[in-house]
Order: C-alpha cells, then sequence, then structure tokens
C-alpha cells in the first residue's frame, strides 16, 4: 500500500506542476500584454507602466514562473488588482461557500444515485428498474441552471420555504446558511445522481453475473447480503472512477450555479474576475480548480486500493 501511495503521490506531483506551466503560458507568456487587457487599450502609457512593474511583466518569464509557484507554495498568491485584497483572502472567504455546497451536492448525488442504481439492478427489467431508468435519463436531459430556475420557482417563490438566491454568511448560523445553499447543491446533484444511477447499475449487473455470486446464491446467502456486501463491493471501481471526475464536473457546475443563485463563492469570483480582467485572481483560481481535480483523482487512486486487494498485492 505504500509502495502505490508513493507511485500515485508522484504522478500526483508531476500533473500539478505540468499543469502550472500550461497555466503560466496560456496567461501568460502567449501573444498579448495582460496589463494592456487589465486596463483597456486606451490606457495612459504610464499607468500602463506602473501595473507592468506591478505584475513583474517587466522581469523574464521564467523569474516569473518561479515567483509564482513560490507564492503558491508559501500561500502568498498576490493582489487583486480589482478588489485589492490578496488573492489568499477572496479564495478563504469565497471558498467557505463552495466548498459547502459541492460537498452537499456530492452527498444528495451519491445518496441517490447508487442506492438508485442497486435497487434497478436487483429488479432489472421489471418497473423499478424502468422507473429508475426513466429518472436517470431526466436528469441527465435537464441542464442544472434550468433545473436551479425551477427549484425557485416551485420551493422559494410558489411555497416560499426556501430563500431564491443569496447567502447570509455562517455567522448568522448554521441553519441560515444551509438553507440557502439546499436547491443550488439539489440542482448540482441532480444530473449527477443520474450518472452514478446508470454507472451503478450497470456495473451490479456485471458483478451479479459473476460465478462467485452464482455460487454464493447456490450456498443460500441472502439477496441483501449478495447485494450488498459481494456484488456492491466488486462493483465499486468504476463508480468510485466517476465520482473523482464529477468532482471536477460540481467545481465547474458551481461557476453557473452561483450565479443563477447569486452565491458569493469561488465560481462567481471567476465570472467576476474574468469580466473584470483581473488576471491574477483568474490564474490563481484555475490552478486551484485544476489542484482541486488532480487531488480528487489521488484519492480515487487510494480508494481503488483499500477497495480492491489485487491492487495493493500488484503494488
Amino acid at each position: 500500500m505504500l509502495r502505490l501511495f508513493g507511485g500515485r503521490l508522484a504522478s500526483c506531483v508531476v500533473t500539478l506542476a505540468a499543469s502550472a506551466l500550461i497555466i503560466f503560458l496560456m496567461l501568460e507568456v502567449l501573444p498579448g500584454d495582460p496589463a494592456a487587457v487589465t486596463l483597456g487599450l486606451n490606457a495612459a502609457p504610464e499607468a500602463l507602466a506602473a501595473l507592468r512593474a506591478e505584475m513583474g511583466l517587466d522581469r523574464p518569464a521564467p523569474l516569473r514562473f518561479l515567483a509564482w509557484i513560490g507564492g503558491l507554495i508559501t500561500g502568498d498568491l498576490g493582489l487583486s488588482y480589482t478588489y485589492r485584497v490578496p488573492v489568499s483572502q477572496l479564495i478563504g472567504e469565497r471558498m467557505a461557500v463552495t466548498a459547502p455546497l459541492a460537498l452537499a451536492a456530492m452527498l444528495l448525488a451519491c445518496a441517490i444515485g447508487v442506492p438508485l442504481g442497486v435497487v434497478a439492478a436487483a429488479n432489472h427489467n421489471g418497473p423499478l428498474d424502468l422507473a429508475a431508468m426513466a429518472f436517470a435519463q431526466i436528469g441527465l436531459a435537464i441542464p442544472n441552471f434550468w433545473f436551479g430556475l425551477l427549484l425557485v420557482l416551485v420551493f422559494a417563490i410558489g411555497l416560499g420555504w426556501l430563500p431564491s438566491g443569496g447567502f447570509p454568511g455562517w455567522q448568522a448560523g448554521f441553519w441560515p446558511g444551509a438553507r440557502s445553499l439546499l436547491l443550488p447543491a439539489v440542482a448540482l446533484a441532480l444530473p449527477q445522481a443520474a450518472i452514478l444511477a446508470r454507472l451503478t447499475r450497470s456495473a451490479m449487473l456485471d458483478a451479479l453475473q459473476e460465478d462467485f455470486v452464482r455460487t454464493a446464491r447456490a450456498k443460500g446467502l441472502a439477496s441483501r447480503t449478495l447485494l450488498y456486501r459481494h456484488a456492491l463491493r466488486n462493483a465499486l471501481i468504476p463508480v468510485v472512477t466517476i465520482l473523482g471526475l464529477q468532482f471536477s464536473v460540481l467545481i465547474a457546475g458551481a461557476i453557473i450555479i452561483e450565479n443563477v443563485f447569486a452565491l458569493p463563492g469561488l465560481g462567481r469570483l471567476v465570472f467576476q474576475s474574468v469580466a473584470q480582467h483581473d488576471l491574477i485572481v483568474v490564474k490563481d483560481l484555475v490552478m486551484l480548480f485544476a489542484a482541486l481535480a488532480i487531488l480528487a483523482n489521488f484519492a480515487v487512486d487510494l480508494l481503488y486500493g483499500l477497495i480492491d486487494p489485487r491492487l495493493r498485492r500488484r503494488a
């Protein structure tokens, strides 16, 4: 297991370094002046020169890259040109909204999709299977932002049970903050739950055809034990794989959902920073999203070793 961990960790570090290099090249080295983009084409030459010096554009690109990497390692992400506050402070404030939102959406997607897929596989071609697959088709067909608007129309405007948008802050209490994140989390979770349901059903059907399942059934093992202790565990590898990919999708989907519900999270910060040409914030946020995706897949690789003992022995 330690060898598996070491190999995956080395791969993770190399991928992070490659991602940082690509992001830096895309935003600072390719043709175009980031300072001119920030101030506009009609900016005064004096202001342009001052901003170029502040952004460090008067230094060679390798030195700027090393300075940026050093700042990422030490936590010094630079100063936002729009908000005039450290980028680390902006990200910390917005992460308090996006992280609970993504976590709640992931938990909801797992709580809905995995049991639904197991039930569908256990009742193959039956009414429950058809109903589960109909739900999955609807979940895949409806865009999350449109589903979010429907939730606002029904539960916020029609019934008045939940707020239609905004975030009061965690200082207002846990329940007011959780209420404001409930509809966005459901809107994010529905498409992911549909994907999980279809994938779990397919993986379970394959596992139920294996020889060890037929042997366990011939020995008189209870159906519930057969499903959850034997078939589901062997079907978890593709499910865990898609969970790692879905985490990245949830972070990307938060950019749209947070704007629909006016949530002050990382997604809304990305949108505002791109609109205001605050490239230092955009660069740091893109790197953060890339790091989160890479770390999620690193965690998935470790879960493989816990789920399947053959991978530990092979490592």
